[in-house]
């Protein structure tokens, strides 16, 4: 925890600006390495270990007297981009590996535990391959719940590569009350460097469309970008604006109006031209000099956009732009080709348009997929390729 004003000294008591709980400080300390320093009191400025209490990173703790509780800026939580299944290699072990992964959750916000619909398999997403081995590691030897990693899947995601203009009428009647919602706008894909976001513009003027109906349309909307039609990857740098609509006195209501714009989702799915996104990765790679011509040829051929060279007397470093899916298996090649004398860093840096070799084998994956969960439910039957760029 860092100290931004005032002095908190051992014993007194702080409030949680998010929760609103109370929580004392019955101890606190500095971490040398591995050795931690008890401190009687911290100041402004200092950085230091605050124990036994509940928060999640990002959290503001404030003075318990203050009226109006202050919170700091929140953190930027980028995007997963791989995602693992996990499983404990002992089922004796359940409970402290759910336990394990549960804290993980907790104080990691970039590291997400979910269930795969189809299978049921508990699946783990991160900011890389290392990062979630990480974990499975903390998980044996903090927890003694070894486990074990399946296949690394990059978070592809999908978008519209041109606007698409909707209307959308849901209408249903069965006897008594039906259901009535009409959406009338235009889906428009982001700029690239908002491809990770979705955003929902209300344009609407006049009553065709009750400003009391027009959460449950970005929730409608919202809810159909979870899974696209083009390789069943999430929907994300898309904007839905809403210009105009209709109603109806009796009919309509929020459910109608949630249909009615998923309606128009699937419309554009159907109808509109859709590109796939890759997370790209800036990857420093050094090695001996003598090795600068092999890691700018290892790197090219993953697919890496070279962005700067730097040779020393002794030392070569290559600063690239290479998409993740590219970059499984290149520390070992690199321990090949180097020797084992090279190493490298990767982060996260953006989203880009896949390759069309990419794209293409994601594509029939996915429709393979598809028809298998086809066949296998008795209903057979080939699946219609979606329009893409």
């Amino acid at each position: 925890m860092r100290i931004y004003q005032g002095c908190l000294r051992r014993g007194d008591s702080v409030r949680n600006s998010r929760t609103g709980r109370r929580i004392r400080v019955s101890r606190l300390g500095r971490l040398n390495v591995t050795e931690l320093e008890d401190l009687e009191a911290v100041y402004a400025g200092d950085i230091a270990a605050f124990f036994g209490v509940d928060c999640a990173s990002g959290d503001t703790m404030v003075d318990v007297n203050m009226k109006e509780p202050l919170a700091m800026e929140s953190m930027f939580i980028p995007e997963p981009v791989v995602s693992m299944s996990v499983k404990p290699t002992n089922k004796s072990t359940i409970e402290s590996f759910s336990k394990g992964l549960a804290r993980f959750t907790r104080e990691d916000p970039t590291f997400i535990l979910s269930q795969d619909s189809d299978t049921g398999e508990s699946i783990v997403s991160g900011m890389g391959e290392l990062h979630l081995e990480i974990y499975a590691q903390r998980l044996a030897r903090e927890y003694n719940a070894p486990c074990t990693l399946g296949k690394p899947r990059v978070a592809f995601r999908e978008t519209l590569s041109e606007p698409f203009e909707f209307d959308y009428l849901h209408k249903r009647q069965s006897g008594g009350a039906g259901q009535y919602g009409r959406v009338i706008g235009i889906l428009e894909p982001l700029p690239p460097n908002s491809y990770t976001k979705l955003i929902f513009s209300d344009e609407t003027v006049g009553t065709n469309v009750p400003k009391n109906y027009v959460p449950a349309i970005e929730t409608g909307f919202r809810n159909s970008c979870q899974v696209g039609q083009l390789a069943g990857q999430k929907i994300t740098g898309l904007r839905f604006r809403l210009q105009d609509g209709d109603n109806h006195c009796v009919d309509s209501s929020d459910w109608a109006f949630q249909q009615a714009a998923e309606g128009a989702m699937k419309q554009a799915m159907d109808e509109g031209s859709w590109l796939l996104l890759e997370p790209i990765m800036y990857v420093e790679v050094s090695a001996p000099a003598e090795f600068q011509g092999v890691l700018i040829a290892t790197v090219t051929r993953r697919n890496g956009l070279i962005v700067s060279t730097e040779v020393s007397e002794s030392y070569a470093m290559v600063n690239a732009e290479v998409p993740l899916n590219d970059m499984f298996g290149f520390s070992g090649e690199l321990r090949s080709i180097t020797e084992g004398k090279g190493e490298f860093t990767m982060e996260y840096l953006k989203y880009c348009p896949t390759r069309q070799a990419t794209s293409d084998a994601l594509i029939e994956e996915y429709e393979a997929a598809e028809e298998a969960k086809l066949i296998a439910s008795g209903k057979g039957g080939a699946i219609t390729r979606r329009k893409k760029k």
